[in-house]
């Protein structure tokens, strides 16, 4: 596109009813990412809405390379963060609600017309719960449904080539915080960095986190483009008899 989407093109939630009918009739709108994160600690110098901010932004850059076909649902900003309660100000959901929550914001998708459905991930905490339920959510729905989370879409060899330690996605260190350093520099605390116990986020630059997210967004926008030309359709788990 020559003009870049707008918010109201690309956020379910900047749409009003009659907006949002009117492409689903249409059939411009072919699929939906429901981002999903966390509000939690993140070491000394990151602010806690990393998680959630992050794959917002990367939900809503990967739909704006492909608008308008692809819109995005508000995110799941708290997520199942028990293992970091130990640091006040964290926020955390027990797997079984967050589950239902995360369940029913899928339904209602489903019910607006999506059969293409995303569910980006971006806190490690939420992995194996959804794992554990997500043939079940397939078999209830019989839709195109995915779970990823969107570090697992950085090629191998982009990773290595921009991050010294070699490490990601970590929690709050070198991939984080550049990710960070580029998009919102305004949440990194650089001289808390120097003076917490972990100096891996002081390997981190504003550059290799920029060519990351470059990568991570066309890498997402592609894996959506295979949901839609139905190139790439997750395999429902049989019913067993």
């Amino acid at each position: 596109m020559t003009d870049p989407a707008s918010a109201q093109e690309i956020l379910l939630h900047k749409h009003t009813r009659r907006e949002f009918r009117e492409r689903m009739q249409s059939g411009e709108l072919k699929a939906c990412i429901i981002p999903v994160a966390a509000t939690e600690q993140h070491l000394e110098h990151l602010a806690m809405e990393h998680d959630w901010r992050s794959v917002m932004l990367v939900a809503t850059e990967a739909a704006r390379l492909l608008s308008p076909e692809v819109i995005v649902a508000p995110s799941m900003n708290i997520g199942i963060s028990e293992h970091h309660m130990r640091h006040p100000g964290t926020l955390t959901a027990l797997p079984g609600s967050w589950l239902s929550v995360l369940f029913d914001t899928i339904r209602s998708m489903h019910q607006a017309g999506f059969t293409n459905i995303l569910v980006l991930n971006g806190h490690g905490g939420n992995i194996a719960p959804c794992l554990g339920m997500w043939g079940q959510f397939q078999q209830r729905l019989e839709i195109n449904l995915h779970f990823e989370s969107y570090w697992n879409l950085l090629p191998e060899e982009v990773a290595l080539a921009n991050l010294k330690t070699k490490r990601w996605p970590g929690h709050a260190q070198e991939f984080e915080t550049a990710f960070a350093m580029a998009a919102f520099p305004e949440n990194v605390r650089h001289d808390a960095m120097q003076d917490q116990e972990d100096k891996e986020p002081l390997e981190a630059t504003p550059e290799a986190g920029q060519k990351m997210i470059d990568e991570i967004v066309k890498q997402v926008a592609k894996y959506v483009v295979g949901m839609i030309d139905g190139s790439n359709i997750a395999e429902i788990p049989p019913f067993h008899t």
